[in-house]
């Protein structure tokens, strides 16, 4: 099977997720709901803090945006056979960690970009092309996460809580609240081996004229190429272990 044969399945399962779960209770309450709730806390605590807490905000938003998919999509499909399905068509394995890791990822850029817009309207956040980069890279490396973890689990509820071991730990230790450069040195060093830390900081230089970033804007974008290309490999080789299980 040709490569472009591959891609456009790809697009069509990720069509299929778009249409099926975007709308689900799970995804809206976890995807959506819990991470605007965060953000109205952080704002009534200290408002006047909120400006350089906000690239972390949109950093949470699109992990909690972009895990949230798989979480609902894959655990859902294994749990009725639909997974089943799709690995009986003729499609390759990456064809379905791309097709997953796509609808996760679009889903998390919506998420951030409707942060961002807020957050440019409320609190004059510059809305440069710059940050695009980032938040593409940001939710790859998350999609690619959600993915790899939800498929080790068959419920939706357990895959949601399997997820949120990984996401909240990230969301108080990558610089979301406090920057790298206030953090303790174990602390800075347990941040700098998670991928929001790196989104974050990005977001910071292009947001915030670098403002309370730690590393170099270079150093950020690979870093987070970097997991988002790590994430895949480790997915696609899970997802073909478990293949046996899922048919």
């Amino acid at each position: 099977m040709n490569w472009r044969g591959q891609l456009a399945r790809a697009w069509h399962i990720t069509a299929k997720d778009m249409r099926a779960y975007y709308l689900k209770p799970p995804l809206i309450s976890w995807g959506m709901l819990f991470p605007a709730v965060l953000i109205l806390a952080f704002y009534l605590r200290d408002p006047g803090d909120i400006r350089a807490a906000i690239p972390g905000l949109i950093g949470m938003t699109v992990l909690f945006g972009a895990t949230s998919v798989e979480a609902v999509a894959i655990a859902f499909e294994k749990r009725i056979g639909a997974m089943e399905r799709l690995l009986m068509a003729p499609i390759a394995p990456y064809t379905l960690v791309i097709a997953k890791m796509t609808s996760g990822t679009l889903f998390g850029l919506a998420s951030g970009c409707v942060a961002w817009l807020v957050a440019g309207a409320a609190w004059d956040t510059p809305l440069t092309l710059s940050a695009w980069p980032i938040l593409l890279l940001g939710s790859l490396a998350f999609s690619l996460m959600g993915v790899s973890l939800s498929l080790l689990m068959r419920e939706v509820f357990d895959a949601m809580t399997l997820t949120n071991f990984f996401r909240f730990p990230m969301v108080f230790l990558c610089g979301v609240f406090v920057p790298l450069g206030e953090m303790t040195p174990v602390l800075r060093g347990v941040a700098s081996a998670l991928p929001l830390t790196y989104t974050v900081d990005g977001l910071r230089h292009v947001l915030l004229a670098s403002t309370g970033a730690y590393y170099p804007l270079w150093l950020d974008m690979a870093a987070a190429a970097g997991f988002a290309v790590a994430l895949y490999a480790v997915t696609l080789g899970l997802l073909k272990q478990r293949l046996e299980e899922l048919l």
